[in-house]
């Protein structure tokens, strides 16, 4: 899954003389948490809903709120805009916008094309959306998890064959490496006789240690 197919498209930008006013009113109307700032055509830097937040009035401002009105009428974005901006290119995958947004702690990237221009925005909540999608979440799906105890070759062979012997279309599988060394691998199918998916799985050394219904 690649990043153009979940970014939001020709996202709103602000430039860099737009007063912290009029940004905040921008992101107040359309529920956005951040601008790209453009400047001719290229990309400056990055605000938002936490930078606006910091030039705002707290309890321990001395200023009143008509001087602070005004001292944000007066004050731009590029006053408190971050120029260093953590971009990638629309042909990214998900997995990789992922990491690098959990690596800088931030909740969201810029999508540039590639010519270097703004091509849209993404999300931590379009990540959680295409985890969700991925793992078929919604399509109510049994979900097995199965505890390998160590990376061996030919495991997942092993356990699909067994689906297939079965009859069971896999949905969706997952695998990752628990701390302890041990495999761990999620399976989503639709399970007519679970009963059944669980002993043959158990037979060929890999018995199945959770099972759930994911419904709509």
């Amino acid at each position: 899954m690649f990043v153009k197919a979940r970014m939001t498209a020709n996202p709103v930008t602000i430039q860099s003389t737009v007063t912290i006013a009029d940004a905040s009113e921008i992101m107040r109307t359309h529920k956005f948490r951040r601008l790209p700032v453009v400047d001719n055509g290229r990309l400056v830097g990055i605000v938002t809903d936490r930078d606006l937040r910091e030039v705002s009035a707290s309890p321990a401002t001395t200023l009143s709120i008509f001087e602070l009105n005004y001292l944000l009428a007066k004050m731009l974005v590029k006053d408190i805009m971050k120029r260093n901006v953590i971009t990638i290119p629309a042909e990214a995958t998900i997995e990789e916008a992922a990491l690098i947004m959990y690596n800088n702690r931030i909740g969201g990237l810029v999508v540039v094309d590639e010519t270097g221009n703004v091509a849209g925005v993404l999300t931590e909540t379009d990540i959680f959306k295409s985890f969700v999608d991925i793992m078929g979440l919604t399509e109510g799906r049994t979900r097995l998890t199965i505890e390998v105890p160590e990376d061996q070759i030919g495991v997942l062979h092993k356990v699909t064959g067994v689906f297939k012997e079965l009859n069971i279309n896999i949905g969706s599988l997952a695998s990752y490496t628990q701390p302890d060394g041990k495999l761990e691998i999620i399976i989503r199918a639709v399970v007519e006789d679970v009963a059944t998916l669980t002993k043959r799985l158990a037979e060929i050394g890999y018995p199945v240690q959770h099972v759930a219904q994911i419904g709509k």
